[in-house]
């Protein structure tokens, strides 16, 4: 290796591969990922509660002399970690942000980070979120704000804010997310990285106090699309602890993801049908039709009809919120963000047969996705309708002229959908004439998470946005 940034922006397969065969050790690459922390954490605030040097390079130093004796290690085996602030993980805080919980720190771990760690992985912090995950925009009075690598005077996105600031910046070779109405993708359109929502049940939650919720699903981040499914074939699969996890062969994720994408039947949609974009996002969408025209696709305008999205997701995020946060409100009503405790109060205002009626209408929607679906193969659209934002904004007001009216408006091309619960991931796809990345959405049927990887592994191969690195993680 010829240095430090080799390491670090090096795909997570090529660096497991690397340590397995012993051309790099685990110190070298945890020695390079500290160096490029410590250099550039303290402008970006993506990367909390880490652990000190001397105590990350004794991990890799273990890891190597396991490594050394011949013993079987993980896929994951001497890649640093960090988990989302959202999860809990024994040995760190779980602040999720909030004040109010600024000294829990869980006494076990989550499946997704039990997973990781069985895994291999060496933990060395968690990734910074906005405070209870809510709203697409990372800040909080726990740790700070987030900024872009891109720019870091703008907003490095949301909930999982930290995790793609630190994978653009390369100080993670990859990490993990979660998103109800778009952290895993809004955060990757922001950074310029990649960002995975599965199907539902693909990655099992537990502990959770909603095991049949079906907004919020847990996921991976990365720089390129196969990394992303390297990693979700490490965190896939049933577990008995959540019963709507999916009995799925995980490793099928792992493969290569090469495919003839001639005749693929791609719906055209960047609007959804009427949402107001930013101009710059609507520019570089509209290049790209072209691309996957090159490739071969049958690409159609075709509107997926989501009218009733909105007022679906927002009940049943409404509801979820509530009822996690709802006993929080009434004990430390002082300690919360306004949005929180809108978003709680919206959720306790909800009669049965509200919610009632949004699962009903949830229902019809999947039925109408279905139909679509039929006619097409994919959906490609907007991730979020805006580029990234001024970090200093708690959210935009406005996008083209249109006045958003509440925290989560502008985002309603990542939340739509959430709402009808199908694969989706954001892919590089330009820059704005400022240099601000651009991502695209492509969304597949429900439990085809892989042909959607498929899909953006191909559009990436064909678009040069994936492989360029911000100026700062550069110098």
């Amino acid at each position: 290796m010829s240095g430090a940034t080799d390491l670090c922006f090096l795909p997570a397969r090529t660096l497991v591969s690397l340590l397995r065969d012993r051309t790099i050790s685990a110190r070298e690459v945890m020695r390079a990922h500290l160096d490029r922390i410590e250099r550039l954490d303290p402008t970006l605030n993506a990367i909390v509660a880490r652990v000190d040097r001397d105590t990350a390079l004794a991990l890799a130093g273990a890891a190597d002399a396991r490594l050394s004796r011949g013993e079987d290690v993980g896929p994951l085996h001497g890649l640093p970690w960090a988990f989302k602030d959202m999860q809990p993980a024994a040995g760190f805080p779980c602040t999720m942000g909030s004040r109010i919980l600024r000294d829990h720190r869980p006494a076990s771990d989550s499946v997704l980070v039990e997973r990781i760690r069985r895994a291999g992985a060496l933990p060395i912090g968690k990734t910074n979120v906005p405070e209870f995950g809510l709203g697409s925009h990372t800040y909080n009075d726990v740790y700070g704000t987030t900024r872009n690598p891109w720019d870091p005077t703008k907003s490095a996105g949301g909930s999982s804010g930290g995790a793609g600031a630190a994978l653009a910046a390369g100080m993670l070779p990859l990490a993990d997310g979660g998103d109800m109405g778009g952290s895993l993708r809004n955060p990757a359109h922001f950074n310029g990285v990649v960002g995975f929502r599965p199907s539902p049940g693909v990655v099992p939650d537990a502990p959770s106090s909603l095991p049949f919720g079906n907004l919020a699903v847990h996921g991976p981040m990365a720089r390129d699309v196969a990394d992303a499914a390297f990693l979700l074939s490490v965190i896939a699969g049933e577990d008995a602890r959540d019963p709507a996890s999916l009995p799925i062969d995980a490793a099928r994720f792992a493969a290569p993801l090469g495919r003839d994408l001639r005749g693929v039947r791609v719906a055209w949609c960047p609007d959804l049908g009427g949402l107001p974009l930013d101009r710059r996002v609507r520019e570089v969408l509209a290049a790209q039709r072209a691309v996957f025209e090159q490739l071969g696709c049958i690409v159609e305008d075709a509107d997926p009809a989501l009218h009733d999205a909105d007022a679906i997701f927002l009940a049943l995020r409404a509801f979820t919120v509530a009822t996690l946060l709802g006993p929080l409100l009434a004990s430390h009503r002082e300690l919360m963000k306004p949005e929180a405790i809108w978003n709680v109060e919206q959720g306790l205002a909800l009669r049965a047969q509200d919610v009632g009626r949004a699962m009903a209408a949830q229902s019809a929607l999947l039925a109408r996705m279905r139909a679509f679906f039929a006619r097409h193969d994919f959906l490609v659209c907007a991730v979020n309708q805006v580029p990234a934002f001024d970090a200093e904004l708690d959210w935009p007001k406005q996008i083209d002229g249109v006045p958003m009216e509440h925290y989560l408006a502008w985002m309603k091309s990542a939340y739509w959908i959430s709402a009808t619960l199908q694969p989706a991931i954001s892919v590089p796809a330009g820059f704005t004439p400022e240099g601000l990345p651009v991502g695209i959405q492509i969304v597949g049927r429900l439990r085809d998470d892989r042909g959607v990887l498929e899909v953006a592994h191909a559009f990436e191969e064909a678009n040069d946005a994936a492989r360029r690195r911000p100026a700062l993680a550069t110098t």
